[in-house]
Parts: C-alpha cells; sequence; structure tokens
C-alpha cells in the first residue's frame, strides 16, 4: 500500500460523514435548497482564490522543475476546470465574481484555508504542500462519484455541472497523477515528517467535513 493509500484509507471514515452530511444528501436527491447551493458556491469560489496561495508558497519553496509543473497543473485546473463552472452558477444567481471577493470567509472556510496556507507556508516543502491540497482533490473525486452511484438522477438537477465536474474520466486521471506525484516525493521521508504529514492531511479532512456542514446554511450578505 502506498503512503497515499494509507492515508486515504486512514480518513475514509471522516469522507464519510461528508457523502452523509444533509448538504450533499439533499444535492443527490435534487431536494437542496438553492439559497444552500448558492452560498456553497459563493463560499467555494473564496476558498479556490486562497486555495490558489497555497499552491504560490509551494512554488516558492520547489526545488526541481518538475514540483513547478504539479503545481501550475493544479492550479490550470482550479482556474479553467472548477473556476469555470463556479462562473456559470454565480451568473445564473446574478452574481460576479469581482463583487463576491468582497465578501468575508464564513468561520469554517477561513479557519480550513488558514490551515492549508500554513502547512505550505511552514512546511519544509513539496510534502507538506500535498498534503494540504490533497485531501480536497481527492474526496471530492471520492465523495461525488460515490454521490452520482447513490442518486444517478442528480444528472436532472441543477447541480449536474458541479457533480460531472468530479466525476469525469479526466478528474479522476488528474487526481491519479498527483497522487502518483505524492507518493514520489514522499518515498523518502523519515518516521517522524511522515507523522507530520498525516496529519495535514487528517486536518484539512476534518476541515472538508466542517465546510459541508457549513455550506447548509445559506449566505444572507450577498451584495
Amino acid at each position: 500500500m502506498t503512503f497515499t493509500q494509507e492515508l486515504i484509507e486512514k480518513n475514509l471514515s471522516v469522507w464519510q460523514q461528508c457523502l452523509d452530511s444533509p448538504f450533499l444528501q439533499q444535492l443527490g436527491a435534487g431536494t437542496l435548497d438553492e439559497a444552500c447551493f448558492k452560498g456553497y458556491i459563493v463560499d467555494d469560489s473564496l476558498y479556490l482564490r486562497e486555495y490558489a496561495k497555497v499552491f504560490a508558497w509551494g512554488m516558492t519553496k520547489a526545488e526541481d522543475l518538475e514540483a513547478i509543473r504539479t503545481y501550475y497543473s493544479l492550479l490550470s485546473f482550479v482556474n479553467e476546470g472548477e473556476g469555470a463552472t463556479r462562473l456559470v452558477y454565480l451568473k445564473r444567481y446574478g452574481l460576479d465574481d469581482a463583487s463576491i471577493q468582497l465578501l468575508p470567509q464564513r468561520p469554517e472556510n477561513l479557519a480550513y484555508t488558514d490551515c492549508m496556507v500554513k502547512a505550505a507556508r511552514d512546511g519544509q516543502g513539496a510534502p507538506e504542500c500535498m498534503m494540504a491540497c490533497l485531501p480536497c482533490m481527492v474526496s471530492y473525486q471520492w465523495i461525488f462519484q460515490r454521490l452520482l452511484q447513490q442518486y444517478p438522477n442528480v444528472r436532472q438537477t441543477p447541480f449536474w455541472p458541479l457533480v460531472r465536474d468530479y466525476t469525469s474520466d479526466a478528474y479522476e486521471q488528474a487526481c491519479q497523477s498527483w497522487l502518483a506525484y505524492t507518493d514520489r516525493i514522499c518515498q523518502d521521508l523519515d518516521t517522524e515528517r511522515k507523522a507530520q504529514c498525516s496529519e495535514i492531511f487528517r486536518e484539512c479532512s476534518l476541515h472538508e467535513l466542517h465546510f459541508w456542514e457549513m455550506s447548509l446554511q445559506p449566505r444572507t450578505d450577498f451584495p
């Protein structure tokens, strides 16, 4: 079992709690209040802005071009894939990216992004950076694949474009590539540093759960 497989195995119970959260269950069933989904799209857009900073810290500490290329591919995926879908939803809700950037992050969102940025900023290098961003990437693939299996009719709901992003073959291939890179850079870590990396992965997985729990409460501060 690879290091990333071990990390995923240890955190599956947290990811299952995410999948079982009322927000995601209602989204899959097509019964989620769109006010909650609107708030989620705004919160996630603010999250992605801070998420990009994790890669910026990674690039400043990069010791080879492979690391820089990996961070660049991650940043491009966020901007061209996830970000593009969110812009479509923002337009649907009469919002634009410039106006929502003035909104504050909610406490659960801020705690999560602070945790990620701190791990990348204060860590020794690429392993800590990847530990900070991997839970978001790979848990979304795991969660939304199972959500689609549980609720195949989500394809007929307004939430399908989001689900489609994370259940596509392209997203699965990208996740596998990032996991393989992470296993390579972590294979020679000593026991203490592996434990530190495992803790970062665990903490960020728990923040994922708190984010989903937060999302059931709609925002009321739109411009």
